[in-house]
């Protein structure tokens, strides 16, 4: 049996992209952290990422990428149950910078999960024609555009 890993299909490369700026996120809040930034500056730039970006991203792989697991499929539950957890700490307003740290860590190992586990277990099972589907709803020409009002992590 081979370690080879395996190839994203072009159906969730889109996906994956966007998971790649939602470890950027984590990043950058690393970086604001390590340079003492004002927390309000750092929440605003969450903000505007969650509002524009991952509420969209978790919509896409609720209606449409986790389905096909099905919802009782264990993998399937922590997914959910991680966006739960993450939209709770995006939208918290009472301990922004515990919430924050706490989204820096919980946003890479969400991602990683799904990246390295949920994902290829998605491939392993759903059809070409389930892909495909997926490929046409949604859109990979749709470019990444950061918010680069307040670059804090530089």
């Amino acid at each position: 049996m081979s370690n080879k890993p395996l190839k994203r299909h072009k159906a969730l490369q889109p996906l994956s992209r966007e998971h790649h700026h939602g470890l950027l996120l984590s990043w950058k809040l690393r970086e604001g952290f390590k340079k003492n930034i004002e927390v309000k500056r750092m929440k605003t730039y969450t903000d505007w990422f969650f509002k524009t970006h991952l509420i969209p991203h978790f919509e896409m792989e609720e209606q449409y990428i986790f389905p096909l697991l099905g919802n009782d499929n264990d993998l399937i539950k922590r997914a959910l149950t991680e966006h739960r957890r993450l939209k709770r700490l995006f939208t918290n307003d009472k301990d922004v910078s515990k919430a924050l740290g706490l989204i820096e860590e919980e946003l890479e190992q969400h991602i990683r999960f799904e990246e390295r586990v949920l994902f290829k277990e998605i491939q392993k099972i759903a059809t070409e024609t389930q892909l495909q589907h997926i490929e046409k709803i949604h859109n990979p020409d749709e470019k990444f555009i950061d918010n680069l009002d307040d670059e804090f992590w530089k």
